[in-house]
């Protein structure tokens, strides 16, 4: 299911590809797009599937190819540049459940290519961790 959010954009349509190509190749390419249309949901993604339908039954869009419209999706719904999506990610990133190790690990992948500086991480780094560590952190700096 695709609902518009940052960084799902392009494993979503990586998905339709495959899928039409091993279960819906030799299918007219309006109940191809169709498909895919089943399968966006949510916010505003919602209010452009309704438009695109009715565009669509219309005759107002036409498309040759399901890849057509699937790079009509990726226009409408792109994920913008890579650092923007790192920073976004940077920035929702938490702790929850799992160990330190295990944050710091994803902490590190998501922040390469972020462009972010030391200070910058430091501080995003402080607000993904579970509270009473952070605080132990916050303490621990003013002891030096």
């Amino acid at each position: 299911m695709f609902d518009e959010t940052l960084g799902k954009v392009s494993s979503f349509i990586t998905t339709c590809k495959l899928y039409i190509r091993m279960k819906i190749r030799g299918v007219v390419v309006k109940e191809q797009i169709q498909w895919i249309l089943l399968y966006v949901q949510g916010g505003s993604a919602d209010i452009w599937k309704e438009n695109t339908l009715k565009d669509l039954e219309g005759r107002l869009l036409e498309y040759k190819t399901a890849g057509k419209f699937l790079v009509d999706i990726k226009k409408e719904f792109g994920e913008g540049d890579k650092e923007t999506v790192k920073v976004t990610k940077l920035k929702k990133i938490e702790q929850g459940g799992r160990t330190m190790e295990e944050f710091v690990q994803e902490f590190q992948k998501t922040a390469r290519g972020s462009g972010y500086e030391e200070k910058l991480l430091v501080e995003e780094f402080k607000q993904g961790i579970n509270g009473t560590i952070c605080q132990k952190l916050i303490e621990s700096e003013y002891k030096n």
